[in-house]
């Protein structure tokens, strides 16, 4: 079920959702060759309680997976697709590159962010990749109006991915963000005719995620219950906003 939000909770949203954004420059800017992954997420859930937030992915339990996720970041790499662990410590080498998303609550109302970077040097397909999924998200995002269908934002998610030559994930979604990490509605990067299609309604606050692969479009769990990677080994991008639908259009939650 679809929760609206009213214009007190979006605020709210607004708030934790510039402070997340500050929280995801900061981490990003310490990406380089030789750096720890668990160095990242001390760094990020240190800057969320700083600035009175709680981070929203240590602990979480999905139903999926067998434990807690045990770190405020997500730490993607290369191949992998999202909820790669922070935890153990992994180091980043040169040419990788890195999904790094993050979640936090704030006067009890939640976002979602995330974004990928290159560490130091990386390939011209590489810079291609991270530019057209970043284009993939703010396609979708301006497709966001009243009257207009979930659909407009997967058509035109897919539409960019594929006309580059990648493809969109199809087994994992954007979702509702707000009062929880995670609810309803569904938001895929992909159209499909058969799936529920709600229309855009103001108050509705949206986590659009694009996960666009340099190859095809299958992915895998690793054992770990929680990494997702691209089944050719290829390598994946991520991007995500949090936003709201408001009278006339959308407002970006997370900047």
């Amino acid at each position: 079920m679809v929760k609206l939000k009213n214009k007190e909770q979006i605020e709210k949203m607004g708030r934790g959702g510039n402070i997340l954004a500050s929280v995801l420059d900061a981490v990003c800017k310490k990406v380089k060759p030789g750096i720890g992954t668990k160095e990242l997420t001390l760094l990020a859930e240190q800057l969320i309680q700083e600035k009175g937030g709680k981070p929203s992915f240590l602990g979480y339990e999905a139903s999926w997976a067998e434990s807690l996720y045990p770190a405020a970041l997500c730490v993607s790499i290369n191949q992998e697709v999202v909820h790669g662990l922070a935890v153990p410590n992994r180091i980043l080498e040169q040419g990788d590159i890195v999904g790094l998303d993050c979640g936090l609550e704030y006067e009890g109302m939640f976002t979602d962010m995330s974004m990928t970077v290159g560490v130091g040097k990386i390939s011209k397909e590489a810079r291609k990749l991270i530019r057209v999924a970043e284009e993939c998200l703010y396609y979708g995002i301006k497709r966001i109006k009243p009257g207009r269908k979930i659909s407009d934002i997967s058509k035109a998610i897919q539409k960019h991915a594929e006309e580059n030559g990648f493809s969109v994930v199809y087994q994992l979604v954007g979702h509702g963000v707000g009062f929880k990490a995670h609810e309803d509605p569904e938001v895929p990067n992909y159209f499909n005719p058969q799936l529920p299609d709600l229309e855009l309604k103001p108050g509705m606050t949206l986590a659009v995620e694009p996960m666009v692969n340099m190859g095809g479009a299958e992915i895998k769990t690793l054992k770990d219950g929680w990494t997702v990677i691209t089944s050719d080994k290829k390598l994946s991008a991520h991007f995500e906003h949090t936003v709201a639908v408001t009278e006339k259009g959308y407002m970006i939650l997370t900047k």
